[in-house]
């Protein structure tokens, strides 16, 4: 346990900000299991508009530093690639 009072400080705000990043995690994930959803049912269109709803998403995750940006563009890549092979 903390024992002084700064790092039981640094403990609390450290509890607050893991509670707020696991919300945008999970946000971000259900945004991209929606991807995944339209993808196996083979529905190009509705998998373009999902990406397009999730691609601001998660970058917005890398501007809170929730994700690096080269795991948001790695994620981004292999989606958009998916969902390109969907054609085929």
């Amino acid at each position: 346990m903390a024992n002084t009072d700064s790092a039981k400080k640094a403990l609390r705000a450290s509890a607050a900000k893991n509670l707020v990043n696991s919300a945008r995690r999970n946000r971000i994930r259900s945004f991209i299991r929606k991807v995944d959803d339209a993808i196996k049912a083979g529905d190009e269109k509705k998998a373009r508009e999902a990406f397009k709803a999730l691609e601001p998403e998660i970058m917005r995750g890398v501007t809170k530093k929730v994700f690096k940006l080269n795991t948001a563009a790695r994620k981004l890549t292999r989606i958009s690639s998916a969902i390109k092979k969907i054609k085929k």
